[in-house]
C-alpha cells in the first residue's frame, strides 16, 4: 500500500480517562474533531501525552479505535506503541495496523541500560511487524537508552522506518542525524524546545503535546517556517515556549 508522507502539525492526543479509569470515548472523539477542524495535519494517540505505558492494552486498543473512526480519513492517524519486550511491541505494532491508522510511532520505554544492538533489534523487529510506515521516537530524558546516528544508519535500511522524532533537544545530535542521513528518515520536533531549529535544518513537522491546546498558534509556527519566515516563526515558538513547563 502507498502511503501519503506525513509532515505538519500531529497533536499528541491526551487520553481522557473517566473517574474510574476507562475511556472516556465521547470526550476523545470531540478532541479529534476539534482539532482536525482547527486544521492540524495529523493525530497522533498514544504519544508521550497520552500516558500509553501507563495504560492497559484494551483501554490503547480502544483509544486507537475511537480516534481512527472520529478521523475518518481526513488525517492520517500514527498511534503509539510502547512495550518494554520485543515480543510484546511487535504483537502490539501488528494490532494496531490493523486497526487502521496510517502509521505508528514506536518507543521502547527504559529500564535497563541498552546498547546500540539490543535498540537496533528490537525496533527492526517492529518495523518488520507492519507494512506501515515507522516513526522511531526517542525520549532520553525519561529512558535508559537513546539512538546513537549509527543505530538510525543501521535501521534507515528498513523500508518503513521513515521518520524520527527526537525529544533529546540536542541541537549537534540533530544535525549530525541530518548531515548523515538525509533523506532517509525525516525529522519531527520535539515537543516545544526546538521546533524552529528543526523546521530550518529541513524538519518535515511537530509531533506536539501543546498543539492539542493551541492548535492555531501550532499550526502558524509551523507554517511561518516552511514560508521561511524565520522572524514571525521565532516570535511564535517564544510565545508558547510558557507551555512547555
Amino acid at each position: 500500500m502507498k502511503h501519503k508522507a506525513f509532515s505538519g502539525i500531529f497533536p499528541y492526543l491526551v487520553t481522557p480517562l473517566t473517574a474510574d479509569g476507562r475511556l472516556n470515548e465521547q470526550v476523545l472523539a470531540d478532541l479529534v474533531e476539534y482539532l482536525i477542524g482547527k486544521g492540524v495535519n495529523g493525530l497522533t494517540p498514544l504519544g508521550s501525552t497520552g500516558e500509553a505505558p501507563y495504560l492497559d492494552r484494551e483501554t490503547k486498543r480502544r483509544t486507537v479505535e475511537v480516534t481512527v473512526r472520529a478521523a475518518s480519513g481526513r488525517v492520517p492517524v500514527v498511534a503509539g506503541v510502547c512495550d518494554t519486550s520485543t515480543p510484546g511491541a511487535v504483537r502490539e505494532a501488528a494490532e494496531t495496523e490493523a486497526l487502521g491508522v496510517d502509521g505508528i510511532l514506536a518507543v521502547m520505554p527504559g529500564y535497563f541500560p541498552l546498547g546500540d544492538r539490543q535498540v537496533i533489534e528490537h525496533f527492526r523487529a517492529v518495523a518488520r511487524a507492519v507494512s506501515c510506515p515507522v516513526t522511531l521516537y526517542t525520549n532520553p530524558k525519561y529512558q535508559a537508552w537513546d539512538f546513537s546516528v549509527d543505530a538510525l544508519r543501521e535501521l534507515a535500511e528498513e523500508p518503513n522506518i521513515r521518520y524520527l522524532k527526537d525529544a533529546s533537544g540536542n541541537v549537534g545530535k540533530l544535525l549530525s542525524i541530518v548531515t548523515t542521513l538525509g533523506d532517509r528518515i525525516k525529522l519531527f520536533s520535539d515537543t516545544s524546545s526546538v521546533p524552529l531549529f528543526v523546521f530550518l535544518i529541513g524538519g518535515v513537522g511537530w509531533m506536539s503535546g501543546p498543539a492539542c491546546v493551541i492548535p492555531e498558534q501550532s499550526i502558524a509556527l509551523y507554517e511561518a517556517a516552511r514560508m521561511a519566515r524565520w522572524e514571525e516563526a521565532a516570535a511564535l515558538q517564544k510565545r508558547q515556549w510558557p507551555l512547555h513547563a
